[in-house]
C-alpha cells in the first residue's frame, strides 16, 4: 500500500493506492488545521493498519506543514517520506525551467501527462489560476494569474460595500445590482484571461495544445472556454503515482 499526497496553500489531500496503482480512499482536510489530532483521524479512515504502508509521496507547497507531516509518518512508520523534489524528475520528464522556483504540484500535474505525441496547456484554478506548458516530454514552464476564489474574497473584505459572493456563471454581461455586477467582472473577466492567455501561448510557442483543466472552479468554466477542454481532477494524484515508482 502507498499513501500518496497533495499539500496546498488551502487543502491537503491523501490517498491510499494499491501496488496496482488503484486508488482506494481519498479524504482531504484543511492544510492550516495539520495536527497530530487530524492526521491520526485521516489516516485511520485510508487504512487501519499503517505498519502495511510501504512508501509515502507528497507534492507539497507549503514547506511547514510538509516538515510536520514527514515527522509524523517516521513516528508512525519509521518509513522516510518523500516530498517530489527528493526524487529524479529528470528522468520522467524534462524541465526547462528553474527546478527550485516552480511549484511541486505543477510539476506533478506535468509528470500526469507526459508523453511523447501530445502539448498539454494545464489550467489548475487552485489559490492562484496557474497555466503549466508540456510540450511532449518537456515542462517548458507557465504562468501564474489571480486565483478566483481569493481575489473574490479579497474584494469583498476590501470594498465594505460589497458582500461575500458565491461565484457563478451568469449571462448578462451588464449587471443590474452589485451581486450581478461582481459575478460578471469575475466570470466573464476570467474567461477572457484564460482566452487571452491560451491564445498568447500558441502565438509564442508556434504549436497546437489540448487544453486540460483541474482545480475548484473547473466546473465554473469548462463550458465557456473559447478552447475545448478536458476535465481531469485526479491529474496531480495521477502524477504522484507516476513518480512514487521511483520510490525503490
Amino acid at each position: 500500500m502507498y499513501i500518496l499526497g497533495d499539500i496546498g496553500n488551502s487543502d491537503t489531500k491523501l490517498f491510499l493506492v494499491n501496488k496496482k496503482n488503484r486508488i482506494l480512499k481519498r479524504t482531504s482536510f484543511i492544510s492550516k488545521n495539520i495536527n497530530n489530532q487530524n492526521l491520526d483521524k485521516k489516516i485511520n479512515f485510508l487504512i487501519k493498519d499503517i505498519k502495511k504502508v510501504e512508501k509515502i509521496l507528497f507534492c507539497s507547497v507549503v514547506p511547514k506543514s510538509f516538515d510536520f507531516i514527514k515527522r509524523y509518518f517516521f513516528k508512525k512508520t519509521k518509513i522516510k517520506c518523500y516530498e517530489i523534489k527528493n526524487l529524479n524528475l529528470r528522468s520522467l520528464i524534462k524541465i526547462k525551467v528553474n527546478y527550485h522556483q516552480v511549484g511541486s504540484d505543477r510539476l506533478t500535474n506535468a509528470i500526469s501527462l507526459q508523453n511523447s505525441k501530445n502539448n498539454f496547456i494545464i489550467l489548475d484554478f487552485g489559490t492562484a489560476t496557474t497555466f503549466d506548458v508540456v510540450v511532449k516530454n518537456s515542462y517548458k514552464g507557465g504562468i501564474i494569474a489571480p486565483g478566483v476564489k481569493i481575489s473574490l474574497d479579497n474584494l469583498s473584505d476590501k470594498a465594505s460595500l460589497i458582500p461575500k459572493i458565491n461565484l457563478k456563471k451568469i449571462k448578462n454581461i451588464v449587471g443590474k445590482n452589485t451581486i450581478s455586477a461582481v459575478r460578471s467582472g469575475f466570470f466573464w473577466g476570467y474567461i477572457g484571461l484564460i482566452d487571452n492567455i491560451i491564445n498568447l501561448i500558441k502565438k509564442e510557442t508556434r504549436k497546437s495544445f489540448k487544453l486540460v483543466i483541474t482545480g475548484g472552479y473547473s466546473d465554473l468554466f469548462r463550458k465557456s472556454l473559447k478552447t475545448k477542454v478536458i476535465q481531469n481532477k485526479d491529474i496531480t494524484i495521477k502524477g504522484l503515482i507516476k513518480i512514487a515508482k521511483l520510490i525503490k
